[in-house]
C-alpha cells in the first residue's frame, strides 16, 4: 500500500517564509485567529487525519467501488465513517463563516489541507470538496431563506451540495441544456431533465443532498443568456428544516469509469423536482460560476496533491530498489546491486515529479493569498488587484497543475517499472485517478481559452501585466545580484517574450478568430511554466537569506535551490517548443478539411 507524509516543512517554508502568511493573515480580519501555532496545529492534524484515516481508505475504495442498488448509492466501506470524523472534526467549516456555523479562518488554510486529502483519498475527498462550492453559491447569491435552510447544514456537512450543469447531448456547451424549470402557484419550480457526469450526486454519507441545478424557464432566451440556477434537495426541507418527504430526483445510473470509483459519478433524474431559484431568473451561470471557479482551483489541487503521493512513494521506492550499478561505479559495494536513485534517468523523473510538486504548491498558496483578499480583503485597491491576478491564475491552476500532475504520475509508474503496473503498489491508480482532472470542471482547452481568450485579449492584455509587472519588479530588484544571475536572466528574458507572443497573437486574431484557439493550449502551458519560474526564484532567493543566516535546516534549502536549478535546466526549456507552437499558427491545424481527416485510410 503506498504511504504519506503531509509535507509540512515545505507548507512551512511556503506560508512563513516566501509567502509570509502570518502577515497576510493579521492584515485579515478573519485571520486574526490564525496564528502561526494554530495553523501548525491545524495542517499537522490534517496530514494525520489523511494518513491515518483517508489513506487506508484509498485502494480499498478503488477496489470495491460504489454500488447502487435501489436508486441508493452504498459507498465503499470506511468511507461513511471517515465523513462522520471528518464532520465531528468541525473540518467542513473550517473557513466558512460563523454566521454559517463555521470557524471563519482564512479559504487559503482550508486550500492547505485540501492537498493533504487530494494525496490521500481523491474519490473520498470530492464528496466533501463539492459541498463548499455549493455553500459558496448559495452564500453570495441565495436568499435569506435559502442560507437558513441550506447554508449551515452544508457548512456543517451534515448535508453535502453538488452542482448538476451538463446533460448527455451538450458537454461543455451549457447553452444546449434541455433541462426545464416550471414555476408553480406557491412560488417554486418543478424541475425536470437529465443531469449526467454528477459527482457525489447520491450517497449514503450524509443525511440530505443539496442539488444546485442549472435549468431554463418557459420563458428563456435561446443558448446560455437563458440558464437559471435552481437549488434542488434530494429531501425537501420541513418547517423545522429536517429532511422530509422524498423529491423528485433520482440517481438513474452509476457512471463506470477509468478512476475515483470510490466517487459516485452519476445520471442524475429530476421528474418535477421541487426547485427554488438561486439568484435572478436567466442568471444561472454567472451565480454557476462563483461555485466554478472554486472547483477550478479546487481541481488544480488534486493534480498538485496527486503529484506529491506519486513522488513520495516513487522516491521510497528509488531508495530501495537495487537494480544494475552506476554508470561510474559502485555506490552500495557490499550489495548486489546499487538503488535506482543512483541512475541519471531515475533522478530525471524523481526531480520532475519533486519540482512539480514544489512548484504546484507555491503556485496554489500565492492564489491563496488572492482568494483571501478577494473574499476578506479591506482595502478596495488590494481587492481589486488580488481579484485581477484571481482571474488570470485560476486557469492555469486548474489546468496547468492538472496537465504535469498526469505526467508526473505517469513518472511515478515508470520509476517503479513492472511494478508500477501491478495494483497492488497503488501506482496505477494515482494516474487513473489524475487523468479525470484534465478533464472536469473544463477540459484544458476549455481553460486555455478562457485565459487567452477572455482574460487577457478581452483587455487587451492589462491583466497580464498586472502580473508581468511583478515579475519584471523581482527581477530588476536581484538583478545586480550574482548568485541569482542563473534565475533572473532567464525569468526575465520570458517576462517580456510573453507580452510579445501575447501581442502577437492578438495581432493575428484580429484577422482570423481561429488564431486564438490554435494558440491557447501551447499559451497556458508557456504561462505555467514561466509562472512556475517566478515561484522558484523566489524560492531561491529565500532560501539564500536562510543559508546566509546560518540555519539548522542547510540540507532543505540547498535541496530547494538545487531543485530550482533543476526546474530551470530540464523544464522551463520547454517554453520555447510552445512559443513555437504559439507562433504556427492556425495555418496548419486548418488547412486540411474536416472530410479530407480520413484520405489515405480508404480500402
Amino acid at each position: 500500500m503506498p504511504d504519506y507524509q503531509a509535507p509540512l516543512r515545505d507548507l512551512r517554508f511556503v506560508m512563513d517564509e516566501l509567502l509570509d502568511y502570518p502577515a497576510h493573515y493579521a492584515r485579515l480580519p478573519a485571520g486574526e485567529e490564525a496564528s502561526p501555532d494554530v495553523v501548525a496545529a491545524i495542517l499537522e492534524e490534517g496530514g494525520r487525519f489523511a494518513r491515518e484515516v483517508l489513506l487506508p481508505l484509498n485502494q480499498s475504495g478503488d477496489c470495491e467501488g460504489c454500488l447502487l442498488e435501489g436508486g441508493e448509492v452504498k459507498t465503499p466501506r470506511g468511507f461513511k465513517a471517515a465523513y462522520r470524523q471528518y464532520v465531528e472534526g468541525g473540518w467542513p467549516g473550517l473557513a466558512a463563516d460563523p454566521a454559517h456555523g463555521g470557524q471563519g479562518l482564512p479559504p487559503s488554510l482550508a486550500m492547505a489541507l485540501n492537498e493533504m486529502i487530494c494525496a490521500t483519498n481523491l474519490a473520498w475527498g470530492m464528496y466533501p470538496g463539492l459541498s463548499h462550492g455549493a455553500a459558496d453559491a448559495l452564500r453570495h447569491h441565495g436568499t435569506e431563506a435559502q442560507k437558513a435552510t441550506y447554508l449551515t447544514r452544508l457548512v456543517e456537512g451534515v448535508w453535502t451540495g453538488t452542482m448538476c450543469l451538463t446533460e448527455p447531448h451538450c458537454g461543455t456547451d451549457l447553452g444546449l441544456i434541455k433541462s426545464r424549470a416550471v414555476p408553480t402557484e406557491d412560488g417554486a419550480y418543478e424541475i425536470s431533465g437529465t443531469k449526467i457526469f454528477i459527482s457525489a450526486g447520491e450517497h449514503d454519507l450524509a443525511e440530505n443532498i443539496v442539488h444546485l441545478v442549472l435549468a431554463k424557464l418557459p420563458d428563456a432566451p435561446e443558448g446560455s443568456r437563458g440558464i437559471s440556477l435552481f437549488v434542488v434537495p434530494k429531501y425537501r426541507p420541513t418547517e423545522t428544516g429536517e429532511p422530509g418527504a422524498r423529491n423528485g430526483v433520482a440517481c438513474g445510473a452509476l457512471e463506470q469509469k477509468m478512476g475515483i470509483h470510490g466517487n459516485a459519478t452519476c445520471v442524475m433524474n429530476f421528474d418535477a423536482a421541487r426547485g427554488y431559484l438561486v439568484g435572478e431568473p436567466h442568471q444561472g451561470l454567472a451565480c454557476m460560476f462563483t461555485m466554478m471557479n472554486a472547483a477550478r482551483i479546487g481541481v488544480g489541487i488534486q493534480g498538485l496533491g496527486l503529484t506529491e503521493a506519486s513522488f513520495q512513494n516513487a522516491l521510497a521506492y528509488a531508495r530501495d530498489r537495487l537494480q544494475m550499478r552506476a554508470l561510474s561505479g559502485a555506490k552500495a559495494a557490499d550489495k548486489p546491486a546499487d538503488p535506482i536513485i543512483v541512475h541519471p534517468d531515475v533522478r530525471r523523473m524523481l526531480l520532475t515529479q519533486k519540482a512539480f510538486a514544489e512548484g504546484g504548491r507555491m503556485l496554489v498558496l500565492y492564489t491563496a493569498q488572492m482568494v483571501d483578499v478577494v473574499e476578506h480583503g479591506q482595502d478596495a485597491a488590494e481587492r481589486e488587484r488580488a481579484e485581477s491576478l484571481l482571474g488570470l491564475l485560476t486557469p492555469i491552476v486548474k489546468a496547468f497543475l492538472t496537465e504535469v500532475g498526469f505526467e508526473a504520475t505517469n513518472e511515478g509508474v515508470q520509476v517503479f517499472g513492472g511494478h508500477g503496473f501491478i495494483q497492488e503498489w497503488g501506482m496505477e491508480q494515482l494516474v487513473r485517478d489524475a487523468r479525470i482532472t484534465r478533464l472536469y470542471e473544463g477540459t484544458t482547452g476549455i481553460q486555455a481559452l478562457d485565459l487567452l481568450g477572455r482574460k487577457i485579449l478581452m483587455n487587451q492584455g492589462e491583466t497580464l501585466k498586472v502580473f508581468t509587472r511583478e515579475i519584471h519588479e523581482f527581477c530588476q530588484a536581484e538583478a545586480a545580484n550574482p548568485a541569482m544571475a542563473e534565475f533572473v536572466r532567464p525569468l526575465a528574458k520570458l517576462n517580456a517574450e510573453w507580452g510579445e507572443l501575447t501581442m502577437g497573437v492578438g495581432m493575428k486574431a484580429m484577422g482570423d478568430r481561429e488564431e486564438v484557439g490554435a494558440a491557447s493550449v501551447d499559451y497556458l502551458m508557456y504561462s505555467g511554466y514561466v509562472t512556475l519560474a517566478y515561484l522558484f526564484a523566489r524560492a531561491v532567493k529565500q532560501a539564500r537569506v536562510a543559508l546566509e543566516a546560518g540555519t539548522d535546516d542547510a540540507a532543505f534549502y540547498r535541496a530547494k535551490i538545487n531543485t530550482a536549478r533543476f526546474y530551470f535546466a530540464r523544464l522551463l526549456p520547454r517554453t520555447r517548443a510552445h512559443a513555437r507552437m504559439i507562433q504556427a499558427g492556425a495555418e496548419p491545424l486548418m488547412a486540411l478539411s474536416a472530410e479530407d481527416f480520413g484520405r489515405g485510410f480508404e480500402l
